[in-house]
């Protein structure tokens, strides 16, 4: 009996032993993916804030100007007037729609009567 038992716990522990093992790798693998993740995570940001500068840059009211005064004529523009724009009144808000009611509800009895089913 005793050698079955030994013979047992051996295969277990390196059962035991195996599963560890694998365990240990897909950590590692797990970390090492979360370590690109962020890496990823990190140079996207960054190109992000140069992109944020850039139309900042590119939107610079100074520039907006030279341009349309450069190219006035080409594009048409017209020259702005305070009659140009209106008032807060003027604007056609939409209607409120308001819900359909998509299921009916039957109600029978009477209010009040407390003394149901005695």
């Amino acid at each position: 009996m005793r050698p079955v038992l030994y013979v047992l716990s051996f295969l277990a522990l390196i059962a035991l032993g195996f599963w560890a093992y694998r365990e240990n790798y897909a950590t590692q693998a797990a970390l090492k993916e979360v370590e690109r993740l962020q890496r990823q995570i990190s140079g996207l940001r960054e190109a992000l804030t140069v992109q944020r500068a850039e139309w900042a840059y590119l939107n610079r009211p100074d520039r907006l100007r030279q341009l349309a005064t450069a190219n006035f004529d080409r594009l048409g523009l017209m020259p702005m007037e305070p009659s140009q724009f209106g008032t807060a009144a003027q604007v056609a808000y939409p209607a409120a729609k308001l819900p359909e009611i998509s299921f009916t509800t039957d109600i029978q009895g009477t209010i009040g009567s407390g003394a149901e089913g005695l």
